[in-house]
């Protein structure tokens, strides 16, 4: 049996400027770095035998906090990077809301049909996260995992879990940021030991719920 941690990256400048981010490479912002001191705390007491990340800054970052001054391997993974949005990326929320009504429309209502202009699609994402974690879990049979991704990435990730099937991408919560949550894979199965828990964080570090964003509720863990 495989057991692995997903974790959202910590908040970055992107999340306090509301600007899509997608494939920019912003830095992890004050309150970021508030919510690595404690995700970091949690870890280090948290056996890990590799941790794989997206190449993006705001992840890598996150992952030496999941490492937390230990001898651990740390891989970067493109499989594990954000959805890539074409011209969405850098431009503010509201802006979008104006310029892409029908994109916009999409992202919010009909996330799996989701495609910014010269970007990639939702559908693409779901299947690439998918067999970017399938494929970590094949060759780290029997130890303990962690990988950190984005919000766009594990919320496809995990409706795959939940759902099996995109065109439930809706109904799945978004991963709060330093979010953990936990998978066991025993040969092709999959079991959630829990999901979307951040209570390392005070309720006023939550970045989703300063934004209005919805979340999952907490759940204590490990």
């Amino acid at each position: 049996m495989t057991k692995i941690y997903l974790v959202r990256h910590a908040e970055a400048t992107g999340n306090i400027d509301r600007t899509f981010q997608g494939m920019i490479d912003t830095d992890i912002s004050d309150g970021g770095k508030e919510q690595l001191k404690r995700l970091r705390a949690r870890f280090c007491k948290i056996p890990l035998d590799k941790i794989y990340t997206s190449p993006l800054k705001r992840a890598v970052c996150t992952a030496e906090a999941v490492r937390a001054g230990r001898d651990i391997p740390v891989v970067e993974d493109e499989g594990l990077c954000e959805i890539m949005c074409g011209v969405w990326e850098g431009k503010s929320w509201e802006s979008l809301e104006r310029d892409y009504p029908k994109e916009y429309s999409d992202w919010k209502n009909n996330p799996e049909s989701f495609c910014a202009p010269e970007g990639e699609s939702m559908e693409h994402v779901y299947n690439r996260i998918i067999s970017a974690i399938k494929n970590i879990a094949q060759k780290n049979c029997g130890k303990t995992i962690a990988v950190v991704s984005h919000g766009c990435a594990l919320r496809n990730f995990m409706c795959s879990v939940r759902f099996g099937d995109i065109s439930h991408l809706k109904n799945t919560d978004w991963l709060e940021h330093t979010g953990i949550s936990c998978i066991e894979y025993d040969k092709d199965e999959i079991r959630i030991v829990f999901d979307n828990d951040f209570s390392h964080l005070d309720e006023s570090m939550s970045t989703l719920k300063k934004q209005g964003w919805i979340s999952g509720s907490v759940k204590k863990s490990e």
